[in-house]
């Protein structure tokens, strides 16, 4: 039997001291719902400032959607005497591109940075190209990459929001999950100086349910963290910027949102009577993190395409604004 849904149709195309630190006016943090990107908490969150290293988030998420991970890369003298932290590859030494990504994420390797770029986009300027080119599709409109690395440029520069989105993304990539969730690493790649890596991210380690995400530091970023938190099917992400107590901070907000919100089932999988004549179906079930002021506050709507029966988008709106969109097939 079809399921009677309340839709609107639509014809168209279409705290504590750990809390304080965070509000410092020099900081900036966002907590957004890992599964859909809605910003639950924020201080200044779209506020443009320096990542740092948070870039290399994105240069291993570029890198895997444009390469074979299992390529070969021979470093080059530039990629080996990168400025900042390093893996201590030398130049001339053969190491695959999978090892170079775990460097990057795991040990933050501006010298893995730069031999990705260099072998992924031809060189650096065509692999920061690719970068920029990536954040513009997934819609980070207040981003711009100057180097794969995060090293301090003043128009290299995001925020806290967009960097979080960084981690949602790159996390729908399993090549991506499965480097970040790493805790140690030891590749099979016989480097000069060893590949017995330990995560520097060290909420990974300290069972509070923190799965991925990256460190990075500047002097003039100052610290900046990004984590992926995982709790009773709730899925968070915290960005803090130039926050000097973050790994506290982090676990603060994160625990706040597991206890003011709730995983709730907008929409069972199944199909849903529209009017006598159209129908959608969910392959699976909406469910989105509330807290208890906004159950009742939903509304569901459905657009429909021009071309009669084409398809549709199912979008639920909070106070006006769509905190989820799905496409969905039309039944007669």
């Amino acid at each position: 039997m079809k399921k009677i849904a309340k839709l609107i149709l639509m014809l168209a195309f279409s705290f504590t001291a750990y809390f304080g630190a965070a509000q410092a006016a020099s900081a900036s943090y966002a907590v957004i719902d890992a599964d859909t990107g809605r910003l639950l908490y924020g201080s200044s969150p779209h506020v443009r400032m320096p990542i740092a290293s948070l870039t290399k988030m994105w240069t291993a998420l570029v890198a895997i959607e444009n390469a074979d991970i299992d390529m070969e890369v021979t470093i080059s003298h530039e990629a080996a005497n990168a400025e900042g932290s390093a893996i201590y590859v030398e130049p001339g030494e053969k190491v695959k591109l999978e090892t170079l990504l775990y460097g990057l994420m795991l040990r933050s390797g501006n010298d893995a940075a730069y031999a990705i770029a260099e072998s992924v986009g031809g060189s650096i300027e065509g692999f920061v190209d690719l970068m920029n080119e990536k954040a513009l599709y997934y819609g980070l409109k207040s981003t711009y990459f100057t180097n794969p690395s995060g090293l301090h440029h003043e128009f290299h520069i995001s925020t806290a929001y967009d960097t979080a989105l960084m981690l949602k993304y790159a996390m729908d990539n399993e090549q991506f999950r499965e480097i970040a969730t790493t805790i140690t690493y030891n590749a099979t790649d016989k480097l000069t100086h060893g590949t017995n890596w330990l995560n520097k991210h060290r909420l990974l380690r300290e069972k509070v349910g923190a799965i991925a995400g990256k460190t990075g530091f500047t002097k003039a970023a100052g610290r900046t963290l990004a984590t992926y938190f995982e709790k009773d099917e709730k899925r968070v992400i915290v960005v803090t910027l130039n926050e000097s107590n973050d790994w506290q901070v982090h676990k603060y907000l994160a625990q706040k949102a597991f206890d003011e919100y709730k995983k709730v089932t907008i929409a069972d999988k199944g199909s849903y009577t529209v009017n006598n004549n159209i129908s959608v179906n969910l392959e699976e079930p909406i469910k989105l993190l509330l807290n208890a002021n906004e159950e009742n506050e939903l509304k569901n709507v459905l657009y429909l395409s021009r071309k009669q029966n084409e398809f549709g988008v199912w979008h639920v709106f909070l106070n006006d604004q769509s905190i989820f969109t799905k496409r969905v097939t039309l039944e007669n």
